[in-house]
């Protein structure tokens, strides 16, 4: 994967979606359209069939990591996207709000100790010769790298308990450990959620694409 773009096309490419009316997630959580060799920027993974694992862990899904009640899109109430221009300082200031609001969005406090399953893609924070030392996990491919970060319920901060191989860590990957509500802000997004001495497996996507 490519590196992070400029900020100048960051912000550029942002706004260029907003005008086009796609909504919030669209424009900092949805994924772009072109392909990779296995997955599409903003493509996710299959729903879980199994609830739990062999050691009743429950495996679950990003959804849970939100609030119910949480509306991602309500900063955009009473905004008319169609009267602001390119160029327009008050989109700059919607942009960096909407971003801000993203970066601390609400974790379920419910789930905090609950030790969990989940799927995701990495985004390497840390590596050496023996693997990845430090990631993020989150819920479509691309993200904090391709597109801008997701909201922080949406990115769990994960330090496994021993290094995961590189040519594992390229792929989907399940995360099984305690989740805890704390918050990590690092250089490729705002983490609402952290799994310490997380046990990494592969994910079977290969599988699920037969």
């Amino acid at each position: 994967m490519s590196g992070p773009t400029s900020s100048k096309n960051y912000r550029a490419e942002r706004w260029v979606a907003l005008r086009r009316g796609l909504g919030l997630v669209a424009v900092l959580c949805g994924g772009l359209a072109f392909g990779q060799a296995d997955f599409r920027v903003g493509e996710r993974l299959a729903a879980p069939t199994a609830k739990a694992t062999g050691e009743g862990v429950p495996e679950i899904e990003w959804q849970a990591l939100m609030p119910a009640e949480w509306n991602p899109q309500k900063a955009l109430a009473g905004v008319d996207l169609a009267s602001l221009s390119d160029n327009d300082p008050r989109a700059n200031a919607l942009l960096d709000r909407l971003r801000r609001d993203l970066d601390r969005a609400p974790v379920v406090k419910a789930l905090d100790g609950r030790r969990v399953r989940i799927a995701g893609f990495v985004v390497t924070l840390e590596r050496d010769d023996k693997g990845v030392s430090e990631f993020l996990l989150v819920p479509y491919f691309g993200a904090c790298i391709h597109t801008p970060p997701p909201p922080a319920n949406q990115i769990v901060h994960v330090l496994p308990k021993k290094p995961v191989p590189a040519d594992v860590a390229i792929f989907p990957v399940y995360v099984t450990g305690t989740l805890k509500t704390v918050a990590a802000v690092t250089p490729e997004g705002a983490a609402g959620y952290r799994i310490a001495d997380g046990e990494v497996e592969e994910y079977p996507w290969r599988r699920q694409r037969r």
